[in-house]
């Protein structure tokens, strides 16, 4: 079928959020009054991201020794344990660490499976980048506590902002840049697509984000793209990144996903659908409640294969007191 006659079969349909409605399905219009009328509910529904209350909550990814991650990122990293769990019955556990509370700032959700000592991060996930106002000091104490510096302090090639890299017990790459004080110091995570253009469609039409700033760096053979919801000094963005030449990436198993907030899990799903029928992406699952805690959420792939999920924001709050 057509990707416009599957648009417009779904609009024709009731939106089956919690698997118990009793609606029966139509078919695709036929009649060029049900066609205009199609074409200006899509249109609606692809301004509903515009309007949502959103913004990145965490990002998710396994490693190997949930404490001794615990103990680096508090320690060099400066962050807070702020709550652990033990699901013994699925074999896991998960440790919630950032700057601030998680009502309000972005953190990062880390998963220990049980028996698994070691991933796969892949050749697509980028880094995490933290801001700091002093670089330097934050090497220091790093290396003081046997933290691995895979670039040391100094500013960009050509620039004057003040970066660094180092590398946690598990590999992942965490980017310090240097900047004045921030309500956000979990800053940016980079991914890299094979697509500059499609990936910033995507993250625009789908889940409602900006294109805050596009770079294209010959003399580095990549471009880039930091897409979110405010200003880069003032939130946690996405920063797409573009390797001329290059249109795959091996996933691994580490990284898994960001989670954004949503005010309305059915109506961001269908936006969804819409714009993966236009890009390309797949539905990983459809809007509805997790058993036993009942948070609402989607979840699905971008052009890419970068999962994203998508959390109500009342369920979200309900979870965390």
């Amino acid at each position: 079928m057509h990707s416009l006659s599957r648009s417009l079969f779904r609009i024709f349909r009731p939106f089956d959020c919690y698997a118990n409605s009793q609606s029966t399905l139509r078919g695709a219009p036929s009649e060029p009054s049900e066609m205009a009328e199609a074409a200006l509910v899509n249109a609606e529904l692809l301004e509903w991201p515009k309007k949502d209350k959103r913004r990145l909550l965490h990002a998710v990814y396994r490693v190997g020794d949930l404490d001794r991650t615990i103990k680096f990122y508090t320690e060099c990293f400066g962050m807070k344990l702020l709550r652990k769990r033990d699901v013994p019955e699925e074999k896991y556990s998960n440790a919630f660490l950032g700057y601030d509370l998680e009502e309000s700032h972005f953190v990062m959700e880390l998963t220990h499976n049980y028996g698994v000592s070691s991933y796969d991060i892949g050749t697509g996930f980028g880094h995490f980048t933290i801001a700091t106002q002093d670089v330097y000091k934050m090497v220091e104490d790093i290396k003081a506590k046997g933290g691995t510096v895979t670039r040391e302090p100094g500013p960009v090639k050509g620039g004057t902002t003040v970066i660094a890299f180092v590398k946690d017990p598990d590999g992942y790459i965490f980017e310090l840049i240097q900047r004045g004080a921030t309500p956000e110091p979990l800053c940016q995570v980079m991914l890299r697509v094979g697509d500059l253009e499609r990936a910033i469609k995507f993250y625009e039409k789908a889940l409602g984000m900006k294109l805050l700033r596009k770079v294209d760096k010959p003399e580095y053979k990549h471009s880039l793209a930091m897409m979110g919801y405010a200003e880069e000094n003032e939130t946690t963005v996405l920063k797409l990144t573009y390797k001329y030449g290059v249109t795959e990436y091996t996933k691994g198993n580490a990284y898994a996903q960001v989670a954004i907030s949503t005010d309305d899990v059915c109506k961001s799903g269908e936006v969804v659908e819409l714009v993966i029928e236009e890009l390309g992406g797949k539905i990983t699952r459809q809007p509805g409640p997790l058993p036993g805690i009942n948070t609402k959420i989607t979840s699905f792939l971008d052009p890419d294969g970068w999962k994203t999920v998508l959390v109500d924001n009342e369920d979200f709050l309900k979870e965390l007191q």
